[in-house]
């Protein structure tokens, strides 16, 4: 079993109860379990800032899933949600982000692990230091220091 963490974001729709609704889908993946969940938390769009407020949180699962493999069922379930990739940036129904997956670091089309911008996203940091305050970012460093550098980037928290 490998330790994995996901970041779930929404903001269309009825963003809370995607998110939730989400936690439960993706301990309904084969071979995979949530063991933690973060609370929920506000933030404002980056990049596209014409759009409204997202809700994000992180959640910790195990499986035995390859991370591929793991990418694709979050796929299915963001394109269940009625997900689409219209721009980058874009609002979304749901989001679902494959940040780390055990100690790796993979760089394949599609797929880069660890997330290559989750260490200048506090929406991203500070759900997953919530559940794992001790966690490392392979090959950059401690999750917690790089949520003091972003700080200032207006995350609260809504649960």
């Amino acid at each position: 079993m490998t330790a994995a963490f996901i970041g779930l974001g929404a903001n269309l729709g009825e963003p809370q109860r995607q998110v939730r609704q989400a936690f439960r889908e993706l301990d309904a993946i084969p071979h995979t379990r949530v063991v933690r969940a973060s609370s929920l938390y506000r933030s404002a769009p980056l990049g596209y800032a014409d759009q409204p407020s997202f809700v994000n949180a992180v959640v910790q699962v195990q499986t035995a899933l390859p991370a591929e493999r793991l990418l694709a069922e979050l796929q299915a379930i963001e394109a269940a949600h009625g997900r689409r990739r219209s721009f980058a940036n874009a609002p979304r129904t749901l989001d679902l982000d494959l940040l780390l997956f055990g100690d790796a670091a993979l760089d394949a089309p599609g797929l880069k692990i660890p997330h290559p911008r989750m260490h200048e996203r506090a929406f991203v940091l500070r759900p997953l230091v919530e559940i794992a305050d001790d966690i490392a970012i392979p090959g950059r460093g401690s999750a917690m220091a790089f949520l003091e550098k972003c700080k200032n980037q207006g995350v609260e928290k809504v649960d």
